[in-house]
């Protein structure tokens, strides 16, 4: 199985990338994350052609939205009630076998206080949330679950191009490490990008728009994930698995600030 997953900061302005990106990394399934789009506003057809005739979408007039594509059947799952304000920022279907969760978790604006930043706040109850909701499943040592998306965390210090100096800056404070350490612990989730390329290797997936030449000083972060619960993390051994940051998609024209990443994995027998 193949799996990519793609901020792609507006899925329309975005398709010539998107289009280039499916022929030439073939997936089995897209995530899509931060489409800026409704339903009926999502190019379904464009994926068709590509081979992607398998779509759910989650839209939002003008901004978040979440969207997956594949070419294997799409079955929906439950509803998620992840978002406090019931922004288009969660989805969840089940493919191949496995459920499949795709999310868009809130960047948190620029200040790491709850009481002066209203959106910082939102984010740490949507990870609340999160944790709330997989930690009350009975299910975590054999439920074939794939989580997906721009986290908006970047937690380890390669994860940064600064670990000092990003200590106080929103997406790597010590307190949304806390939270989607929490995350991941209430379910026992494997982040499989650093299973299959481990510290120190530096790993990035965002660069800023505000860098003139984001190859020249690479300040990345690693916003997106791939991660698998046990049940799928444990199937095989680690070379059984790969990761790959398509780094080099944000040179691309009128790029998004996120790269895709995709991982390789072995899905579960149906």
């Amino acid at each position: 199985m193949k799996l990519s997953s793609w901020n792609v900061n507006s899925v329309r302005l975005r398709l010539p990338q998107i289009e280039r990106f499916l022929s030439e990394t073939a997936p089995d399934i897209l995530c899509l994350q931060e489409i800026k789009c409704l339903e009926d506003q999502f190019p379904a057809k464009a994926f068709a052609e590509a081979g992607y005739p398998f779509q759910s979408v989650c839209g939002q007039k003008g901004m978040h939205g979440v969207a997956t594509v594949s070419r294997l059947p799409l079955q929906a799952a439950d509803s998620l009630n992840f978002c406090p304000q019931e922004e288009a920022r969660a989805q969840a279907v089940k493919v191949a076998g496995f459920e499949l969760f795709n999310l868009y978790v809130p960047a948190g604006g620029d200040e790491p206080d709850v009481n002066s930043n209203p959106k910082f706040a939102h984010k740490l109850e949507y990870l609340d949330r999160m944790k709330s909701r997989f930690a009350a499943r009975s299910d975590q040592n054999h439920a074939p679950i794939v989580l997906v998306g721009d986290l908006n965390i970047a937690p380890g210090e390669f994860d940064v191009w600064s670990h000092k100096q990003l200590l106080r800056v929103v997406s790597h404070t010590p307190v949304e490490v806390a939270a989607l350490k929490a995350v991941q612990e209430s379910f026992g989730f494997v982040d499989m990008a650093r299973i299959c390329v481990p510290e120190p290797e530096p790993l990035f997936t965002w660069w800023s728009y505000r860098s003139k030449d984001w190859t020249k000083n690479n300040r990345g972060r690693r916003l997106d994930h791939i991660w698998l619960s046990k049940a799928l993390a444990l199937q095989g051994d680690n070379d059984d698995f790969s990761f790959e940051a398509h780094s080099h998609c944000r040179s691309w024209e009128r790029p998004s600030d996120h790269a895709p990443v995709t991982l390789e994995f072995m899905a579960p027998e149906q």
